[in-house]
């Protein structure tokens, strides 16, 4: 009895081994992205091994495509923002669902974008069959 309430103690104490994981869910890249970006820039400033992703859909998809900007304020330049967090391990993926019912091709996004085929269906399978957290900015 007292090694199963030992167990039991240290797995609901202690962090998943490797850190935390956590999808970031981005559908509207104008209210979402600058926001989403300092939460995950902060995030892994205090929790480093932390596992992202970040999955974007519909108007989500907008701030991973060459040339983006963050609406309000010009000087925000997302690939320099992106290419920082992806260094630290952040993975970006965006929907191909939303690529196709809008035309858009995979050249038209940065380099450090990653593709699912949808991306509803990939912040599901994260959280139900890899255990991952969600967080929408």
């Amino acid at each position: 009895m007292m090694v199963a309430s030992t167990g039991a103690s240290a797995q609901t104490a202690a962090p998943a081994k490797g850190g935390d994981k956590v999808v970031y869910h981005i559908d509207n890249s104008d209210a979402q992205a600058t926001k989403g970006l300092r939460n995950i820039r902060n995030h892994l400033d205090v929790a480093p091994d932390t596992k992202i992703i970040v999955v974007t859909h519909a108007d989500g998809v907008k701030f991973l495509m060459e040339g983006a900007k963050d609406a309000k304020n010009r000087d925000i330049d997302y690939a320099a923002l992106v290419s920082a967090l992806k260094a630290r391990g952040v993975r970006f993926e965006v929907c191909e669902i939303t690529m196709r019912n809008n035309n858009l091709k995979k050249e038209q996004f940065i380099m450090d974008a990653d593709f699912t085929p949808s991306g509803v269906a990939r912040i599901a399978q994260l959280q139900s069959r890899e255990g991952y957290a969600y967080i929408k900015p």
